[in-house]
């Protein structure tokens, strides 16, 4: 079944980065409470509806963002408990089974986007990745699971703050864009309280030697099967 998706033509849109969480999150046996930290458009929690039985949040704190979110959660007939408010202002008794995440990563530099929207989905200053992880380990189940993708290049620091607030990494994957190319993205299944080895994963390349998608991220997109449909919400 394909998930159709509104977004606006000059904001930020979802990418392959999203499509790869996804891919990756669905190998997991999903159950009870997930919530989705910046849902965008509401992607995330829309494909994992289609795929498993559970509980959808999302939290959104663009308001335009949050719109279209709730309108592709209706035409997608898929429900999601969706709040427009700043996760890190986000109150609740809730405790989640599944915390997922593509959070902004970019650092500041003087091409940072001038679009406001753009740039609160991006770069990392709008929800700080200490404060973030800080935040989900109190609304997570005492075993529950943090999956998050982030540049790879800060993995030593990712990793460190989710041992930090008592985060096991169980599951590494590394994202290549070629295969003589440095990872540019990790994506990480995370446990609370933990005990488990970290396991590294076989890494995902995106395109071959000749620049088309290789048949590993063919399967991703496929198994997401999204339509975008850029218009200005009404």
């Amino acid at each position: 079944m394909k998930t159709f998706l509104y977004q606006s033509p000059d904001g930020y849109c979802y990418n392959s980065d999203t499509i790869f969480l996804f891919d990756f999150i669905s190998t997991f046996k999903l159950k009870g409470k997930v919530l989705d930290v910046g849902t965008g458009v509401g992607i995330l929690p829309l494909l994992i509806g289609k795929y498993f039985n559970v509980e959808l949040w999302a939290v959104e704190k663009q308001e335009i963002m949050y719109k279209y979110a709730k309108k592709n959660s209706q035409i997608n007939k898929i429900d999601i408990n969706l709040l427009n408010v700043d996760f890190l202002d986000f109150q609740t008794d809730e405790k989640f089974d599944y915390v997922i995440s593509n959070p902004p990563f970019y650092k500041v530099d003087k091409n940072k986007s001038k679009n406001r929207c753009i740039s609160i989905a991006r770069y990392e200053e709008n929800l700080p990745i200490e404060e973030f992880v800080k935040k989900v380990s109190k609304i997570i189940t005492p075993k529950g699971y943090f999956a998050l993708c982030y540049d790879a290049s800060y993995s030593d620091e990712l990793l460190s703050i989710l041992r930090k607030y008592k985060f096991q990494p169980e599951f590494v994957k590394f994202v290549h864009p070629k295969a003589n190319s440095e990872a540019n993205i990790v994506i990480i299944m995370s446990r609370r309280n933990s005990k488990s080895i970290c396991k590294v994963l076989p890494p995902l390349i995106v395109f071959d030697s000749n620049n088309n998608y290789t048949k590993i991220a063919k399967e991703a997109f496929l198994k997401a099967n999204t339509h975008s449909i850029k218009a200005f919400y009404d």
